[in-house]
């Protein structure tokens, strides 16, 4: 079983107490990425992004300041950089080093810069969102460039069930009808009001408890993701299917 989750446009690229690390199998292509948008000025990016002055600025130069090797002084491993209510659920600074060996097979991060990340990976800050149409020499957009590689990397990964904790941005990227796995997309639904909604908030903090979850069950089946229950969400066989299996949460448990 692999499980795929998203990145976050906030990193903290402060030093972590982690001091294993690996380095992204796509560094290469993420060279090219950033040659072309080194070629973008500050108001092209603006646009680019639908970002202010202010973070076009920063991302300029952090396109600029990107550079190999990576290193643990000019890079932090993914897991533990990226943030936000995602990164919140999955807390990987707290998992324990046997947890994170395990994450290491089992746990993809999607990459708009990076294509496919461990969690151990090094990467250098960036914000470059999948859905934007950053053109290259033989892609018109990321998921043109992205998505027969990171199909392909997938498609090596142990176990024939992929634990979809991604975006609907993010996850277009992968192929999934070339994809050997078969998917399974959890959906998270809170009480509003009487009635089960998806909450982007909650939904994205429990996508990340999730896969904590099955990292530290050591997940294999879909079984043992049917018995997820953090933070008061539980199955719901009656709003589910096979590929959406829905874990609701009562407005009281909330």
């Amino acid at each position: 079983m692999i499980t795929v989750i998203s990145p976050s446009k906030s990193m903290d690229m402060e030093p972590s107490n982690v001091t294993d690390f690996t380095e992204p199998v796509f560094l290469a292509r993420s060279q090219e990425l950033i040659t072309q948008a080194r070629k973008l000025s500050t108001s092209q990016l603006m646009e680019f992004m639908a970002i202010s002055e202010k973070l076009a600025e920063l991302n300029r130069q952090r396109f600029l300041d990107w550079q190999m090797p990576f290193t643990p002084d000019n890079a932090k491993q993914a897991a533990l950089a990226f943030t936000g209510d995602v990164y919140d659920g999955l807390d990987a600074g707290t998992l324990k080093p046997a947890d994170r060996t395990f994450a290491q097979k089992h746990l993809r991060i999607l990459s708009g810069l990076y294509g496919l990340l461990k969690p151990l990976d090094l990467i250098q800050p960036y914000r470059l969102e999948m859905g934007r149409p950053l053109k290259t020499r033989n892609a018109q957009n990321l998921y043109g460039f992205w998505k027969t590689l990171i199909t392909e990397e997938l498609n090596q990964t142990p176990g024939d069930v992929l634990v979809n904790l991604a975006s609907n941005e993010y996850f277009k990227a992968v192929d999934a009808k070339k994809l050997n796995k078969e998917i399974i997309s959890p959906v998270f639904k809170d009480e509003k009001n009487g009635t089960y909604k998806i909450i982007s908030f909650y939904a994205k903090k429990a996508r990340g408890a999730m896969a904590r979850h099955l990292i530290e069950t050591r997940a294999k089946t879909t079984a043992d993701l049917l018995n997820f229950s953090k933070d008061g969400y539980a199955y719901n066989p009656e709003l589910s299917s096979p590929s959406k299996p829905v874990f609701t949460r009562s407005e009281a448990k909330a």
